[in-house]
């Protein structure tokens, strides 16, 4: 399985192409924006994407997916349910940030829940539902490589804002303790801005799970 990050937007958020290298089929995960880039990034790879994911329902990780949807002929694939609200005001929500780029509502052809499995190529991933952050906040853990997209539940150092609307300080805590580090100190993650980090790190060196 091949990475490959595409930063999109004045948020500067991590877009993912996550694909298999042999049979260059993989999906986009959070393309919060700046489709063209995306879409010359898919191009670039040679890769043929059979989904769009997303993590959660934020503007910056979900404003370009129905321009993307539209673009590659694909389903769209998360959050959880309970970020309904929030995709439907991503229109609103970049109004109140003042930026411009298109951003639009998003509207998933399958909501996900906490136990969900989602695959391409030969590569499984279980969801796990994490919220605190968002109210619908998921992850997508690849048990076989040991690799976690967390999303903005977890960053290098730090944890996701949790002022926004929705946040919940102690649910986002009790995600990352009770859903994140039990996967194991081995595991290595992305995250949805600035460089990614291990499990086993953060859990003894994140100021903010002491």
């Amino acid at each position: 399985m091949a990475i490959q990050i595409v930063t999109v937007t004045p948020f500067q958020q991590n877009c993912c192409l996550l694909f298999d290298e042999d049979s260059l089929t993989g999906v986009v995960v959070d393309p919060g924006g700046d489709v063209d880039r995306i879409l010359e990034a898919i191009t670039l790879t040679g890769i043929t994407v059979e989904a769009i994911w997303l993590t959660h329902g934020h503007l910056d990780h979900a404003g370009g997916a129905m321009a993307l949807k539209e673009r590659l002929g694909v389903a769209i694939s998360g959050p959880h349910i309970a970020d309904r609200a929030l995709l439907e005001n991503i229109e609103r929500q970049a109004a109140m940030y003042g930026v411009g780029g298109g951003f639009r509502n998003a509207y998933p052809d399958t909501w996900l829940g906490d136990g969900d499995t989602l695959s391409f190529g030969s590569h499984r991933f279980e969801v796990l539902h994490c919220p605190g952050h968002a109210p619908g906040h998921v992850v997508f853990f690849n048990r076989a490589t040991r690799f976690l997209h967390a999303g903005d539940v977890l960053f290098q150092g730090s944890i996701g804002r949790t002022d926004l609307p929705g946040g919940d300080h102690a649910a986002l805590i009790a995600s990352i303790k009770d859903k994140l580090l039990p996967l194991g100190d081995d595991v290595t993650f992305i995250c949805g801005h600035g460089p990614g980090s291990t499990l086993g790190e953060e859990r003894l060196h994140n100021p903010y799970l002491r």
